[in-house]
């Protein structure tokens, strides 16, 4: 049976429901872009919502995987999980309706705040821990915890966070069953994942470790740039805690990131156990202001976003989302908000180009200055956003290489030994 009449049979959806589910939704600007679609704004009656619509055409053969997501995202309920609206299909997309978190992501906000200490950074964990202690009791896999997949629901300072992005999330059929396939992000994956060995629910508790020191120090434990490299640092399992930025934080702390660090999967804590950790109560967490080094960190990120901005325009373009209503064909609104200007502001603050902080470059968005309108670049600007996307594409190719350069390294010793 084809994932349509499994999905149609499950929630009685006919070809006019879809029809009418779908003319509910008015389309708005893009928010992100991944291998199988985009991910869009949309005002319905209910109001605004985050819709990701998936190219049939991608996951032809895959089908599965789109419904797997889609009874996942109903059987969550929790208060720091993103929540299922709705979902229909048209002739050749998939729609997958969630609550839309328009409060920013964690490290944006926190830079915002005019304080964010250690006992702060604590509660920010232990929510994250509570939505994955409820995912994991779900036998459920997320798989690809980062910063960028936890986000405030709103503006408002009392603002719940939640964890959004289930695009590779595994339900296990079982709570001893194993994962093999490759999944997370760079820097964030356990290294049984990047090793391609049998993996489960502890790849999450790693991100947890990944993600925790690099809220109370500002950047990441394992900083190797390929992929080879990076297994050796994380195989290791040495974490280091320089002196001039974890002289403030507590012991707890520490104790708390190097027990989730462990290269062993099997020594790590299970997210029931690191919720009773002394550190999560915020009563041994220090007073220690944070922000500095947070500041820091997402600036040295500035650039990165800007490249990624122009990369999503890219894929966006490439995908040539065609549908049968025209409404739904990308334009300006697939541009993400300010990603020209974001762009250009990110390469303006890290380029050594005087040219980029010239009053052409400074004025992109203001229509002042440039004859040129709003959301325009220089030439210049353009050029350098052209040669980093060039650079991070060569970069890409080269971890290609020596990821499959250590994949063969790996099977032929794994040959010898047998």
């Amino acid at each position: 049976m084809s994932l349509s009449n499994m999905l149609n049979k499950l929630h009685g959806n006919s070809n006019a429901e879809n029809s009418d589910r779908r003319s509910r939704y008015r389309f708005g600007k893009t928010l992100g872009a991944g291998t199988y679609g985009i991910v869009r704004e949309a005002d319905c009656p209910e109001g605004k919502v985050a819709v990701k619509i998936i190219l049939k055409k991608n996951v032809r053969g895959n089908e599965q995987m789109v419904y797997d997501e889609l009874e996942m995202l109903q059987r969550m309920k929790h208060p720091h999980i993103v929540k299922f609206h709705d979902w229909f299909e048209s002739r050749d997309k998939y729609y997958i309706v969630t609550q839309l978190a328009t409060g920013g992501e964690l490290f944006d906000r926190i830079c915002e705040k005019g304080k964010f200490t250690e006992k702060d950074a604590a509660e920010t964990i232990r929510q994250v821990l509570d939505a994955v202690n409820y995912l994991h009791d779900n036998n459920v896999v997320h798989r690809d915890l980062k910063p960028e997949n936890l986000l405030y629901l709103s503006t408002a300072p009392d603002s719940s966070l939640v964890l959004a992005d289930f695009g590779i999330a595994k339900m296990l059929d079982s709570k001893h069953e194993v994962l093999t396939t490759m999944a997370g992000s760079f820097g964030y994956a356990a290294p049984e994942v990047m090793l391609k060995k049998g993996h489960g629910k502890p790849v999450d508790m790693w991100s947890m470790g990944v993600i925790t020191y690099t809220l109370l120090c500002g950047y990441s434990p394992f900083r190797s740039e390929n992929l080879a490299d990076l297994i050796e640092e994380c195989k290791n399992g040495r974490v280091i805690f320089h002196e001039r930025y974890w002289k403030d934080v507590s012991k707890d702390a520490k104790d708390f990131i190097t027990l989730l660090l462990q290269p062993d999967p099997n020594k790590r804590p299970s997210s029931e156990n690191a919720l009773k950790h002394i550190w999560l109560s915020g009563k041994t967490a220090s007073d220690h202001n944070l922000l500095p080094e947070i500041r820091a960190y997402v600036a040295k990120a500035r650039l990165k976003r800007g490249i990624e901005l122009v990369r999503l325009a890219n894929r966006i373009e490439a995908l040539k989302m065609q549908e049968d209503e025209e409404e739904d064909v990308p334009g300006e609104a697939d541009m993400p908000a300010n990603a020209r200007e974001a762009a250009g502001e990110a390469l303006a603050t890290h380029s050594t180009d005087k040219a980029l902080t010239t009053t052409e470059s400074s004025n992109a968005g203001t229509g002042t200055g440039t004859g040129k309108g709003p959301g325009r670049l220089s030439r210049i600007a353009k050029g350098a956003i052209f040669k980093e996307v060039v650079l991070a594409k060569v970069r890409e190719m080269k971890e290609a290489e020596a990821r499959k350069e250590f994949e063969k390294t790996a099977a032929e010793q794994a040959s010898k030994k047998k």
